[in-house]
């Protein structure tokens, strides 16, 4: 079997943005359904797959997510042809909704927020039959889903002329899946690059953990819901902590994540979600606050474009008139 997933193109910007050192786009959006999330979630069904193999059961995806996690969880349900369950609360998107039915799950509408749909879905895997082989597709606390993320790393080291020189990788930052898998990739390809990873301050899990020395839930309140998750996987914590490759933690306003979603659009005609625009928000309008001291003209910093499905051009216009009136 193959992976559903494809290796995505590496573009430099450097003359778009006039910087006076290289500045590379990792193309995440170019993933058949449009998001980093197929790598992980991708790699996590693949593998269940292969360990239900010899059990003579039948392989059965569920997922919660109203988001990308879920698209991709269909997607890949789709791509190995097997049956997968996506359980929404009321405030998902019809179009996402719509976006799931196309691609073969079923979907169950059920609870008021992210987690009641999700102890739905635990509750629906619990009452499987014992000839169903259940995978539990969560959106990004799962080992074989950061496996999957560290492939974009074996894909730099591949196309990057010169590793040594990148200076450092910009990521957004949810739950911490992307993050933990680009710190994972890094590892195992014996690299020590820092990663600054950016969330926004209307829901801001990661420099909150720093901030309390845990783990904690936080209220979420933001326009840039694909960064929207309540807490921080513990694994990007214990991350942060292990000195071994340097982590800093930024915090934009909503309205920065929607800019880079503009500006990305304006520079190439594509429409990313703004949970990638945060990221595009450092290589746009943030440059000057990057971490990563002193670069010069043989200096590279690396941003994972990660993509998004959610957003279409009204949304995008809608951002703009935000953006403009700010």
């Amino acid at each position: 079997m193959s992976l559903p997933f494809v290796k995505t193109s590496l573009t430099d910007v450097t003359k778009n943005l006039g910087t006076q050192f290289k500045v590379l786009f990792k193309n995440e959006y170019e993933q058949p359904c449009q998001s980093f999330k197929l790598r992980g979630i991708g790699n996590l069904i693949y593998r269940s797959i292969i360990d239900a193999e010899n059990l003579n059961k039948t392989v059965v995806a569920f997922s919660s997510s109203g988001g990308n996690a879920g698209i991709a969880a269909a997607y890949g349900s789709k791509f190995y042809n097997i049956a997968c369950t996506v359980v929404l609360p009321i405030t998902s998107s019809p179009t996402v909704r719509e976006t799931l039915k196309s691609l073969g799950a079923t979907v169950i509408v059920h609870g008021k927020h992210w987690g009641e749909a999700d102890a739905h879905v635990q509750t629906l895997i619990s009452q499987v039959d014992e000839s169903v082989y259940p995978i539990y597709v969560h959106p990004f606390d799962n080992p074989l889903i950061w496996d999957g993320h560290a492939t974009i790393i074996d894909d730099l080291v591949n196309d990057v002329d010169d590793i040594t020189k990148v200076k450092g990788i910009v990521c957004s930052c949810g739950g911490g899946g992307l993050y933990n898998g680009i710190y994972q990739g890094l590892t195992q390809n014996n690299l020590s690059i820092p990663i600054l990873t950016v969330e926004t301050k209307q829901a801001p899990k990661f420099s909150q953990a720093l901030l309390q020395n845990k783990v904690v839930q936080v209220e979420v309140n933001t326009l840039v819901t694909t960064l929207g998750s309540p807490y921080l996987s513990q694994k990007s914590f214990d991350n942060y902590h292990n000195k071994d490759i340097k982590t800093y933690v930024k915090v934009i306003d909503d309205l920065d994540a929607i800019a880079g979603s503009v500006d990305f659009y304006d520079m190439f005609g594509t429409i990313v979600e703004p949970s990638c625009g945060a990221t595009i928000s450092y290589a746009t309008r943030l440059l000057s606050d990057l971490p990563f001291g002193d670069l010069g003209p043989d200096d590279t910093v690396i941003f994972i474009v990660c993509g998004g499905s959610a957003t279409d051009l009204e949304a995008l216009n809608k951002y703009r008139s935000l953006v403009e009136n700010h």
